[in-house]
């Protein structure tokens, strides 16, 4: 059985991460989850964008760049140690940034990966993120007419809680809060089986 796991970015993964942007932008896909990465199509380094990576642990920079606090990860499949996706989860957002252009966590799966699951199971990977980093309620967007991403959010317990045009892009967009503590509860024997994270530091109950 395929199993996927989360692992910090590094300078082991260039390659690789840079062939993951490309194929997001031969498709047109949006670049959902990537913490920033994209940036390395617009002239920077991928070694540029870890240390911004870095730098984003500074209270003091996040404030400067209007940003907050988050981790990234890429969402790495067992069977062939490759890159299937990436998740950026934020955490400890000001409530004037929430539900504004603020949510909590952001995933994308590479477009030759879609289908099989994975965004499901990125999205309990983050719940698990979200629960180490005490957030207990956690609020998800994607555009209205984005069916997939919707069914995701559905499916890992989302109620939707509003909709209405984002003012950044023009979007009509869904916003949906998600219980991370019931979630987890609920679909952790069917999760536990296409993860791998050492879970005996996440009281699940």
């Amino acid at each position: 059985m395929e199993r996927l796991y989360l692992e910090v970015p590094s300078i082991k993964r260039k390659e690789e991460a840079l062939a993951y942007l490309k194929e997001n932008k031969d498709v047109n896909s949006d670049f959902n989850g990537t913490g920033g990465m994209e940036m390395c199509l617009d002239g920077i380094s991928y070694e540029e964008w870890l240390n911004e990576l870095e730098r984003r642990n500074d209270e003091a920079y996040l404030e400067k760049i209007n940003h907050c606090k988050s981790k990234t990860f890429f969402v790495i499949r067992d069977t062939d140690d490759k890159i299937v996706g990436m998740l950026n989860v934020r955490y400890l957002i000001p409530k004037d940034k929430l539900n504004s252009w603020a949510s909590h966590i952001g995933y994308g799966i590479r477009p030759s990966e879609r289908g099989k699951g994975y965004a499901k199971t990125t999205l309990y990977l983050g719940l698990l993120e979200e629960k180490k980093l005490k957030e207990d309620k956690v609020l998800l967007v994607c555009y209205t007419d984005n069916i997939p991403s919707n069914k995701t959010i559905m499916a890992l317990g989302g109620k939707l809680d509003n909709t209405k045009l984002d003012e950044y892009d023009g979007m009509m967009t869904n916003y949906y809060l998600i219980d991370v503590n019931q979630s987890l509860k609920d679909n952790y024997e069917f999760y536990k089986d296409h993860i791998i994270i050492d879970l005996c530091d996440v009281d699940l109950y």
